[in-house]
């Protein structure tokens, strides 16, 4: 299935596998009230298969008009995250979302989510450039060093890297295996770190690199 859901990172923590003995760092996700607002069909004027998902509540006032409306017409109330996700041609969907149900513990996922922003940084951080000498005498402790031609071309390349805003961008992390499913408190504990900071949201989907649900070890 290509169904997923959109969750809020909680945070870390570690799970202790009782066979094993072994402390997993998982991720803590909250993945409690998503809801399907759309369904389309390549039949229809969309031309293409794929599912609406909102989630989080929000007051009214602070969605944009377009945005409510549309929620308005599915009978939905207002919502802070609406996502869409692409099905196969055939695929079938339950009536309503089956929120946690959707993974098994073992299964492999993907998350979704927007990085850490570190703000403006210089290319020994955002880069991991080595930076010159730093015994005395020299100047350039972390600066890039030279950047451009002084004859021909005579300007700096396009991509060139330099200092500039760093982090705050979207980046899936793949193949992370769910640990545990916890239909009682509709969160789901996924191995090792996924992208963002605490309470921000992330979309979980089927790994599309591994077969799920994994086979158990």
């Amino acid at each position: 299935m290509s169904l997923g859901l959109i969750g809020k990172k909680i945070g870390m923590t570690r799970f202790f596998d009782q066979e094993a003995g072994n402390a997993i760092p998982v991720t803590v996700i909250d993945v409690a009230g998503n809801e399907f607002v759309q369904r389309k069909t390549s039949d229809s004027k969309d031309g293409y298969n794929a599912v609406q998902v909102a989630y989080s509540d929000q007051k009214e006032q602070r969605m944009k008009q377009p945005a409510m409306g549309h929620l308005k017409k599915h009978g939905i109330s207002a919502k802070r995250v609406i996502r869409e996700f692409h099905l196969d041609e055939g695929e079938e969907l339950p009536e309503s979302h089956p929120g946690v149900g959707l993974f098994q513990d073992g299964q492999w996922v993907d998350v979704i989510g927007t990085t850490k922003g570190k703000g403006f940084q210089g290319v020994v951080k955002r880069y991991k450039f080595a930076g010159g000498p730093g015994s005395h005498g020299h100047m350039t402790h972390r600066r890039p060093g030279a950047v451009g031609a002084g004859t021909w071309p005579g300007r700096i390349w396009k991509n060139q890297r330099m200092p500039g805003h760093d982090g705050q961008r979207n980046r899936t992390t793949q193949n992370l295996k769910i640990v545990q499913v916890r239909p009682d408190d509709n969160v789901i504990l996924v191995s090792g770190a996924v992208p963002g900071s605490k309470g921000s949201y992330v979309v979980v989907r089927p790994a599309k690199k591994k077969s799920a649900p994994a086979a158990a070890e």
